[in-house]
């Protein structure tokens, strides 16, 4: 059945990415804290886009939001950059913006998103969840330009320190697999799982 979909994400990018594929939806940010115990970067984005979205569900839940009616689908999201054994998330200050893109600058690095869908089915919460993993290749950097990049402030709010449908774009050598998944949500890959499930 047809549900209605809320994104548990106040991302701008994937909510732009989820109107691109004409889907309607409702955002209801996660106010789940980010921490995992997991090590490896699949497991961290799963662990972290399952929390987040079973945090709104359950909010839902207690405000009555029809999951009597089995009538809702909560989509979780979280985005990592893995580089020489490295996690990176948000930097959250110049210094470790500047410092996070001249580990990037001139190799290769992984784009890591976890993407999970929370419902309820037959009375019963179901989940699943899956990620995606993207290499990106990205110039060699002069300080200057690293510099330069960080004063922009696009950096701040975005793993990795850079955003790739942004200004960084000038540094992007090339990709190996799912552009949007850079940008934040692999949407084919979400597509796909949702229409198996009958869910749109």
């Amino acid at each position: 059945m047809k549900k209605k979909i809320i994104l548990a994400s106040a991302s701008p990018r994937r909510q732009e990415l989820l109107t691109q594929i004409g889907l309607d939806f409702e955002v209801h940010p996660s106010d789940w804290e980010e921490k995992t115990e997991k090590e490896l970067p699949g497991e961290v984005v799963q662990e972290l886009s399952f929390h987040k979205a079973m945090e709104v569900y359950h909010r839902l839940a207690g405000t009555g939001e029809s999951l009597a009616e089995e009538s809702l689908v909560v989509i979780g999201a979280d985005t990592i950059v893995a580089c020489q054994g490295q996690i990176l998330g948000k930097p959250g200050d110049k210094e470790r913006a500047a410092g996070m893109l001249r580990l990037l600058q001139g190799g290769v690095h992984q784009v890591y998103t976890g993407v999970s869908l929370v419902w309820q089915e037959q009375g019963k919460t179901e989940s699943f969840s899956f990620y995606e993993c993207t290499d990106v290749r990205v110039f060699p950097m002069k300080e200057e330009e690293i510099a330069g990049y960080v004063e922009t402030g696009e950096p701040m709010d975005k793993a990795g320190a850079y955003g790739i449908q942004g200004r960084f774009a000038a540094f992007i050598r090339g990709i190996d697999g799912d552009y949007n998944n850079v940008v934040g949500l692999p949407v084919g890959r979400l597509y796909q799982e949702m229409k198996k499930r009958e869910f749109i």
